[in-house]
């Protein structure tokens, strides 16, 4: 083999002589290879165990296929090649044998695996691999495959392979070849795809598709070529075929065939091989001899002829086939030629040069001038460069116990305060709860990557993988499906520093065994993630981990070991990355195709004395130990770099002890770790000057160590981080050096890290000096990439947002946004190095000059709009009427019923703005004055005497607004241009050309991100010259708007294909010239001005359709209308056609004003014209004040509309109004009066409250008025008065209902819309009320001289609307289908004070709510329930309703005071147990199991007397009641509940004082003191039965606990997360806990009530025996529930102490959900289920019984109650996904109530009954509701079967039961006391007679069985607790 070495020298000595550049010699390529089977099998046989057999032994096939046990043996031969001076070695890939099925998902793994390992094995010799994709004939399964899947071309198939191999190999490769031996490979095409097409055409087509492919996606420095042979007959194939597939040829690849009898045809081939070469360069892929004989032994000779010519004919060879000189013969042969050369072998790559790499580049750049070093270099990053920003788990997510989430080292480093002011992570940014806001950053910046990193503790708890977090799972596949579904690809960091505390306690990085768990995180990250995720990073800066946390134990885990543990870790870490990277190598790679790198940080280090040579060996030292540390084992030899290990070993010399203990690798070890990085990532930041140390000590430290000191220089700028300096040339020197020393340009270099911070005193939005630093930086990185050659394909900025910073905290921001950690929002704000880093990655660097931007296709085809038709005059009234009557019928269920359904694929979703708002500038640029500057600028116009002089600078912040349109994702944007700015004068003679350049590249930015400009040309703000000259009053304005007009279609008209030409007109001449409050504040023509200016409105927004229409719309094909603000109105008194008619004239004077003749007949309103005209009459004028189009005017105007463009805010309520004659006004022509309804909600803007439903019967209105055209909702938003409204939540309610009005109107009633368009993009000026009024989806900090912009929740709400393109319903929503578990209890409830009355019959005692409702102003219409349902008379009407109703189990109470008047057992009243002797018994009659409920709030007031449940005498009381009702009921009740909703008891009644016994003097005591007693009392009741009674009855006993479920009120808000769960804490946890948990309240409940109490605190402690004595008293969860709501933090003073001030929640609802009869009950469906499952996991899933669920109405007669069958079939729909899908252990389900009651302290308001009670009649009939058969149905079914399955039994009809309808008047007669009807009399009489009958044989049957048995049990009813 010396041979080929020498042949090697040969060439290289001899290229520079042919005149072969240097470079291009030293990149000459020597190949050799393919491996065949036997080759690999004499190897094998060589190197396999004594006894083993070879491999592939039989039938050796002449081409090697892989197999991995051969592998090892070719290690040795592969490095014999490279040691002998091959460079390159061909691989021929089986295409079948790799994709075997021809399909890319289905990959025969075991192959690709295994060629990837062949790979890697020829790279570790330093042999670089040629890969040949196919070679020779096509496998026939490829017929096979192409049938299979047509109508797939061979070009396809060959394609689609190609691309799987880029992805699986092309880490390893840069050389390529698509084909070689090309006449064998066409035999077999003929038979592929098309017979029509020639095979060398398929073979062109199909390289010529893979050579795109490879380098639009892969190609990173890589080639690619085909391969032709060339013989002495010519090329083959011919050169026709060359010159087809030239273009995607980057080298020549040629097969020679020598012969050697054959001289003259040698000539020939070196002849047609300089034609074919065209310059290009030649690879001789394949030498072959042919008739050469063993004469001919010196073939050496031979190859330097070929050489030789090949040469002499300028003919540019890169590489040549050396095969033929590997055999021991040929080198035998050819040793005489090679003796006398001066060479030596090869060195190893092992032994360095004899200058290193850093002295070479610190030499390269030593003498550069400063102006050289910082010369800035204009030019653009390479295609494809990919830009990136980053963030850390722990310095971004917060949530640091949320949701199962693991302590890590970095949460218990900060709880023990070692973080600056005692500050810690716990919320951080808050990132865990804000992804979409994350994201919305980050779809404004536009990088490529967002490199973020995973929180092992979150996805393992306890750092193994047996303590699976699933919610840290879903947390981050919803970041990374957020990422992608954004165009943002997901850089994943494994490990960033926060490790699991728990693998800390074990002695974290210290302890190898860390190693396999990690590698069990690694590999469930890769499996879960890694189908999206394609760049992986093992660990972020392990010199950090080592250094700062073991070394100095500035990091956690704090400890301080410089010499042992820092190396110990470092070691530990660096194995653990490559198992990490081999795992992903071996398993992940084949089918996921990603690449795993690490991130290695470093300084760039200049020797301090350029002239001390020992400077810059400490220099090259520093480097070695902060990079080389960690990157030369993994990019060099497997082992730590040389200058370390002898530093260390000269260190430990020096020293009477070593000072420091570096880790061995093994050898097996450093092959493990080489090459484990497929892209070296870089953190850098800044740079340091460093001498040789020169007092030196023995004391262990990283300097001491590594024998350096660390300086700076002076002049260097520093920045808020005392380690930072700004040194922006040390990047390029660490990049040419990494190059250099690590990576050549075969790994990729990632700039991963690289940023600065600014400090708390800083200016942290206008971050001018981080700008310079980004921008200096990244020019270094830019310079090392055109100037030295460096591979640097990435560049990620630190940090997306600020973030906590370590042991620095909050006090360091590096965030490229802003947060505001002071604010529990947590708000993030664009710095101005956002929107620089912006345009970097826009640009793609620093191009000397910027080119114009690509701009978009419009996708939409909303400019396809057929003219609208003319129409004639509306009616008196309009099609209002229709609507209204259609609409104003609606129950409140069906008008406010959420739909969910999405908008057509071509809706177009916007934010609007107007130039006077926004732009400011008022004089910048030549810009003229606008009515507008003038009006502001006197004091007194203006609220505040704001102006819009500089408003929210969008003038100057074109790039902001940008990026935050990007951001928002609306694929259009309204805005209006400025008169004044274009035309300063208004004329255009007088165009100012800085305003069109504004304007020309706001709409360029514009649809470079795809966005639609919308257009307004007039939106208020005149030039203040034409003013002058009468303003709109003069008719000349005519023309001149139609010249602005024109002006603006000719300019900006190419791009913009949406124009409004007017925005809301009614403003102009109403509010300027009517009220006068607008400018021009014109006040001297009322009721005359407005219409004259209308009259020339409507003229100038004809002329302007009808130039655009005739001169432009042919070519630039746009739409063009006018913006009209509309308010909705309903008449007061729908029946009176009075106010029907006033509402309708409103909506004609302010709509159909300027709608009807453009949209009609060219005219005004019918109804305008008649009114104007009267009343001008009786003003005894000659003419009516309302102008007169001529018949051509009306032509002309009729129709000049393509759209109607709709802006809406509000709805008013109309009556009729006889107004004064005097003074002439608009106003009072309308004849009406408005109103608001006082429920509907307020805004910043009085006359604004928000009405959705108004939207969507305006659409409807427009649909039936104006024959339904194209409609776009140009503005739609609510104000709010606030200076910061960040967590906007009502604005989201006011999209959330305004939005989903318009879907119905689009879905459900046929409305032709196509777009909506918020009001407004940003907080802007608001005319006259300043900056009062926020109506911004984005804040705006006017008080700021930087104006900047915060996105509000509102933008990222809206921007998800966007996304979803509407409302589509929630998957958790849809509805299950299914049963629920067999036994199901199905019940409905009641309660004794509630239903009983007879409040003083047969001995009751008075109770506290007989007392409570007797007493004046406590019961809504001084309604008591001494009479309520008569249930106490009327047992059998309410056991008839059970039975009609099918339940199975009725849940009641006993009424205390009935059994025990005075509360005690001194006196039992017979006749109240009687009563319930009785009821159970009829219960039981009908197949009924009783619920009983011992207490339901109706306390004896005897006991209250004494202080009730605040005495703790109650206990016994209570206990006393319960077992005279186990003794006496016991054995027919095996259902007990103790307490109803005993929080009512506690903090209703003796808090807030609105429930018995009314007490609220002591708000912050008595409810604990009370709730106290309760649990105690129920406990002792719990004992009571279970160790007296249990035994005997067999029953089961609990409490029932009411909850509402509670949502934050921000779901982006960690604070808002905790208030909700501190809600439902302090709600059901303050009864649950003890009970249910552990005997005690919860530790949120006692902390806070601890640190709101003034000394001891005001809770109640229960001592460790009544603990345990409390701790499991139950045998099922009782739970009533009916809604939901939106928690939110609110502290309280500290003076007030009660329970809320306590709990600190403030709650509201959401305006979406649907009410119902009581405030406080909203329909939450949603909050059932998660309720439920919050009881399963806190409680340990104990068995739930829903003891009541129900909702209310105020309607009498509301038979019909839809409303409650929506709500039973979606709540009991959410019970069963608990059981069903998230396995709650549900037994039962209870409505509330059985009948309409009294409803405390709301008395008979509030109906909640499936039965409806007449209370008007004496005999209180309870009539059936519709939820009543409804519920049975649902009682029939156990649930909902599929109708999929077909019609089921359950829901056939069921007979109507005669007891429960509506009585019908027949005659009657008397019977047994009752009035029947005689036939009903009749039957009852037979009836009678046959129970009478039943009962005598009855009695005879019971006697014989109680013989049998005296004490049989009921044991149907048992029911573990666990």
């Amino acid at each position: 083999m010396e041979l080929v070495y020498k042949l090697c020298w040969i060439f290289l000595l001899a290229l520079p002589c042919l005149g072969v550049p240097k470079d291009a010699v030293q990149r000459l390529m020597f190949i050799a290879g393919p491996l065949t089977d036997e080759l690999v099998s004499d190897l094998n046989f060589q190197s396999r165990p004594l006894g083993e057999p070879a491999l592939n032994s039989g039938g050796a096939q002449p081409e090697f296929l892989c197999h991995l046990p051969s592998l090892p043996s070719l290690t040795p031969y592969f490095l014999k090649l490279s040691e002998n001076g091959v460079t390159h070695f061909k691989v021929f890939l089986p295409w079948t044998q790799i994709l075997p099925e021809g399909n890319t998902d289905k990959p025969n793994k075991t192959n690709v695996i295994c060629y990837r390992k062949l790979l890697s094995t020829l790279l570790a010799a330093d042999l670089k691999p040629i890969l040949i994709l196919h070679h020779k004939r096509l496998p026939k399964s490829l017929s096979t495959q192409l049938a299979l899947r047509e109508p797939t071309t061979f070009t396809d198939l060959f394609a689609e392979y190609a691309d799987f191999c880029f992805w699986s190999f092309g880490l390893f490769v840069d050389t390529w070849l698509t084909f070689s031996d090309l006449p064998e490979t066409t035999e077999g095409l003929e038979i592929h795809g098309d017979p029509l097409a020639l095979p060398l055409q398929k073979l062109a087509a199909a390289h010529q598709k893979v050579y795109k492919i490879y380098h639009e996606k892969y190609s990173q420095g890589g080639e690619l070529s085909l391969s032709l042979d060339v013989n002495e007959a010519g090329l083959m194939p011919s050169g026709s075929f060359l010159t087809s597939v030239l273009d995607s040829l980057d080298f020549l690849s040629f097969g020679l065939l020598y012969n050697c009898n054959n001289e003259a045809g040698f000539q020939k081939m070196v002849t047609e091989l300089q034609h074919a070469t065209m310059n290009m360069e030649v690879l001789l892929f394949s030498l072959k001899f042919h008739e050469c004989s063993s004469k001919h032994e010196d073939l050496y000779a031979v190859v330097a002829s070929i050489f030789d010519a090949i040469h002499k004919d300028q003919i540019f060879a890169i590489g040549y086939d050396v095969n033929h000189f590997l055999d021991n013969s040929s080198t035998e042969a050819a040793r005489p030629y090679m003796e006398d050369l001066p060479i030596q072998p090869k060195p190893k790559k092992e032994q360095p040069p004899a200058m290193s790499s850093y002295q070479m580049i610190w030499e390269t750049f030593a003498n550069q001038s400063e102006s050289d070093r910082d010369s800035f270099l204009h030019d653009v990053f390479p295609s494809g460069f990919v830009w990136g920003t980053s963030t850390g788990s722990f310095n971004v997510e917060g949530g640091w116990a949320e949701d199962g989430k693991g302590e890590s080292i970095w949460d218990q480093f900060g709880h023990q305060g070692h973080v600056h002011m005692n500050q810690t992570a716990d919320i951080a940014c808050d990132s865990y709860h804000k992804i979409d806001y994350d994201v919305y950053l980050l779809r404004g910046l536009q990088p490529k990557i967002y490199k973020f990193s995973l929180s092992w503790p979150r996805i393992f708890p306890s750092g193994y993988k047996d303590s699976l977090n699933p919610r840290g799972v879903d947390y981050y596949n919803k970041l990374i499906d957020s990422l992608l579904d954004s165009d943002v690809e997901p850089m994943i960091t494994l490990f960033h520093w926060d490790l699991p505390q728990a693998l800390q306690d074990l002695g974290g990085w210290q302890n190898e065994n860390i190693i396999s768990a990690f590698i069990d995180y690694a590999s469930f990250c890769f499996a879960s993630f890694g189908d999206r995720v394609k760049y992986w990073i093992t660990f972020h800066e392990p010199w950090v981990i080592s250094y700062a946390g073991y070394g100095t134990g500035q990091h956690p885990p704090g400890t301080a070991d410089p010499g042992e543990a820092s190396y110990q870790v470092a070691h530990v870490v660096l194995k653990a990355h490559a198992e990490a990277w081999h795992v992903y190598n071996n398993l992940f790679r084949p089918m996921q195709h990603g690449k795993v790198g690490i991130v290695l940080n470093s300084d760039w280090a200049e020797p301090r004395s350029v002239e001390s040579p020992e400077d810059v060996k400490a220099a090259e030292r520093y480097l070695q130990f902060m990079l080389g540390w960690f990157a030369h084992p993994i990019f060099v030899n497997g082992d730590y770099p040389d200058i370390l290990k002898s530093q260390i070993q000269q260190k430990n010399q020096e020293c009477s002890t070593p000072i420091a203990r570096l880790p061995v690798f093994s050898d097996a070890e450093k092959l493990r770790l080489n090459g484990t990085a497929d892209f070296f990532g870089l953190s850098h930041y800044t740079s340091r000057l460093i001498s040789a140390s020169v007092n030196l000590t023995c004391t262990p430290s990283y300097e001491n160590i590594g024998g350096f000191s660390q300086h700076v220089d002076p002049s260097w700028p520093q920045t808020a981080a005392p380690w930072l300096y700004v040194v922006p040339w040390g990047l390029r020197r660490l990049l040419r050096f990494v190059s250099q020393e690590y990576t050549g340009t075969s790994i990729p270099i990632y700039i991963a890290g690289n940023g600065a911070p600014a400090d708390d005193g800083d200016d942290f939005i206008n971050d001018t000096a981080r700008l310079d630093y980004y921008r200096l930086y990244i020019n270094e990185a830019l310079k090392a990439i055109k100037l030295d050659a460096v591979n640097v394909q990435s560049y990620v900025a630190r940090s997306l947002i600020d973030g906590f910073e370590g042991p620095s905290g909050y006090k360091q921001k590096f965030g490229l946004h802003l947060v505001d950690f002071g604010n529990a929002n947590r708000q993030r704000t664009p710095k101005e190095s956002a929107y620089f880093f912006s345009t970097v990655i826009e640009n793609n660097g620093f191009p000397s000059k910027v080119a114009k931007k690509f701009l978009q296709t419009l996708q939409r085809n909303i400019f396809l709009t057929p003219k609208l038709p003319g129409l004639p005059a509306s009616e008196v009234p309009s099609r209002a009427k229709v609507i209204w009557e259609k609409f104003s019928n609606q129950t409140d269920f069906e008008r406010d019923m959420y739909f969910y359904g999405t908008f057509s694929e071509d809706f177009l979703w916007g934010a609007s703005s107007a130039a006077y708002q926004i732009e400011g500038g008022w004089d910048a640029d030549g810009k003229g004055p606008s009515i507008w500057d003038n009006f502001t600028h006197i004091p007194g116009n203006i609220k505040n005497d704001d102006t819009g002089d500089i408003a929210c600078d969008s003038y100057n912040k074109l790039d902001e607004d940008l990026y935050l349109l990007r951001a928002l994702r609306v694929n259009s944007y309204r805005f209006s241009l400025s008169w004044p700015r274009i035309f300063p004068y208004g004329r255009n003679d007088s165009i100012n050309i800085h305003g069109v350049d504004y304007y020309n590249r706001l709409i360029d930015g514009l649809l470079a991100r795809n966005i639609t400009p919308m257009v307004t040309l007039y939106h208020w703000d005149l030039p203040q010259a034409l003013q002058d000259i009468g303003g709109w009053e003069n008719p000349i304005l005519i023309e001149l708007f139609d010249n602005f007009a024109d002006f603006c279609f000719r300019t900006f008209g190419d791009r913009v294909k949406f124009w409004i030409t007017f925005n809301e007109p009614i403003a102009i001449s109403w509010l300027g010239y009517d009220l006068a409050t607008f400018p021009p504040n014109v006040k001297d023509d009322p009721g005359y001005a407005a219409y004259k200016v209308t009259h020339v409105i409507l003229k100038a927004h004809a002329r302007v359709y009808h130039t655009y229409d005739q001169k432009y719309r042919e070519s630039q094909k746009g739409v063009i209308s006018l913006s009209i603000n509309i308010d909705w109105v309903e008449p007061k008194i729908l029946n009176d056609p009075r106010n029907v008619e006033a509402a309708d004239r409103f909506l004609q004077f302010t709509a159909g004003w300027f709608a009807h003749p453009i949209f009609k007949n060219g005219d005004y309103p019918e109804a305008m014209k008649w009114t104007v005209g009267n009343r001008s009459e009786l003003q005894k004028l000659p003419s009516s004040r309302l102008p007169v189009f001529t018949e051509e005017e009306k032509e002309y105007i009729s129709g000049t509309a393509d759209v109607f463009c709709l802006n809406y805010y509000t709805t008013s309520i109309i009556r009729h109004k006889t107004t004064r004659l005097n003074p002439f006004s608009y106003e009072n022509d309308q004849e009406q009066a408005s109103e608001k309804d006082s429920s509907w909600p307020t805004s910043a803007l009085s006359n604004m409250r928000a009405v959705p439903w108004g939207l969507r019967r305006l659409l409807n209105w427009i649909k039936e008025e104006y024959s339904n055209p194209p409609i776009y909702i140009t503005e739609n938003g609510v104000g709010i008065k606030t200076e910061s409204d960040v967590d906007d939540t009502s604005r989201n309610f006011y999209y959330k209902t305004h939005i989903d009005e318009a879907l119905k109107a689009y879905k459900l009633d046929g409305v032709n819309l196509r777009g909506y368009v918020v009001w407004s993009f940003m907080d802007s000026f608001e005319w006259l009320n300043g900056y009062d009024p926020r109506f911004g989806l984005h804040q705006v900090d006017f008080a700021n001289p930087n104006r900047p912009r915060t996105p509000k929740r509102s933008a990222i709400y809206y921007s998800e609307i966007i996304r979803q393109n509407g409302i589509p319903q929630p998957k958790e929503d849809d509805f299950l289908y299914g049963e629920f578990p067999k036994n199901f209890a199905w019940s409905v409830s009641s309660a004794a004070y509630q239903i009983e009355g007879a409040w003083r019959a047969d001995g009751k005692g008075l109770s506290i709510w007989d007392q409570f409702a007797h007493t004046p102003l406590k019961i809504s219409n001084d309604e008591n329930g001494d009479i309520a349902c008569d249930s106490y008379n009327k047992m059998d009407a309410d056991l008839a309703i059970l039975k009609d109703l099918q339940v199975t189990h009725y849940r009641f109470s006993i009424s205390w005071p009935r059994v025990l008047p005075d509360g005690t057992t001194k006196y039992v009243n017979e006749a109240g147990l009687r009563y319930y002797e009785k009821f159970i018994d009829g219960l039981l009659a009908a197949n009924i199991q009783p619920q009983v409920t011992m207490y339901h709030w109706d306390l004896p007031q005897a006991l209250q007397n004494i202080g009730g449940w605040e005495n703790d005498t109650i206990i016994q009381r209570f206990k006393e009641y319960a077992e005279v009702l186990f003794q006496r009921l016991g054995e027919k009740v095996k259902f007990w509940i103790t307490l109803n909703e005993p929080y009512v008891i506690a903090n209703l009644g003796h808090g807030y004082g609105v429930s018995a016994p009314g007490i609220s003097a002591r708000p912050g005591r008595a409810p604990y003191i009370v709730g106290h007693n309760l649990i105690k009392a129920h406990a002792e009741v719990w004992h009571l039965y279970n160790e007296t009674y249990r035994p005997k009855q067999g029953g089961l006993i609990s409490l029932t606990i009411s909850s509402e479920w509670a949502e934050p009120k921000n779901p982006y808000k960690q604070e808002d997360h905790d208030a909700a769960k501190r809600h439902v804490e302090f709600y059901a946890g303050w009864f649950a806990h003890p009970i249910f948990k552990n005997g005690d309240y919860s530790e949120v409940m006692k902390r806070r009530i601890q640190e709101r109490s003034s000394g001891k605190s005001r809770l109640p402690e229960f001592t460790e025996s009544e603990k345990r004595r409390i701790k499991g008293t139950f045998d099922f969860f009782g739970l009533n529930h009916y809604t939901t709501i939106l928690a939110s933090n609110l502290n309280y003073p500290a003076i007030i102490s009660s329970y809320d001030a306590d709990r600190g929640v403030a709650s509201i609802t959401d305006r979406s959900w649907l009410g119902s009869g009581s405030f406080w009950l909203k329909v939450t469906p949603f909050g059932f289920r998660r309720l439920l499952k919050w009881i399963k996991d806190e409680y340990n899933n104990p068995p739930i019984y829903v003891t009541e669920n129900g909702i209310s109405e105020r309607v009498d007669g509301g038979f019909n109650d839809t409303w409650r069958i929506h709500y039973l079939k979606n709540y009991i729909n959410e019970a069963l996904k608990g059981v069903i899908l998230d396995g709650v252990d549900l037994r039962g389900y209870t409505v509330w109530s059985l009948m309409d009651n009294f409803e405390w302290a709301v008395g008979f308001a509030e109906r909640f009954g499936l039965y409806f009670t007449n209370y008007t009649d004496p005999n209180l009939p309870r009539i059936p509701k519709a939820s009543s058969k409804y519920y049975s149905s649902i009682i029939r079914c156990n649930g909902f079967p599929d109708p999929a399955t077909g019609p089921h039994w359950c829901l056939q009809p069921q007979p109507e039961a005669s007891s429960t309808t509506w009585p019908i008047r027949t005659e009657t007669v008397q019977f047994l006391g009752l009035d029947l009807t005689s036939s009903n009399a009749e039957v009852v009489l037979y009836v009678l007679f046959a129970l009478l009958l039943v009962a005598v044989l009855g009695l005879v049957f019971s006697y014989s069985c109680r013989k049998k048995s005296k004490t049989h049990k009921n044991h149907d009813l048992k029911l573990s607790k666990h």
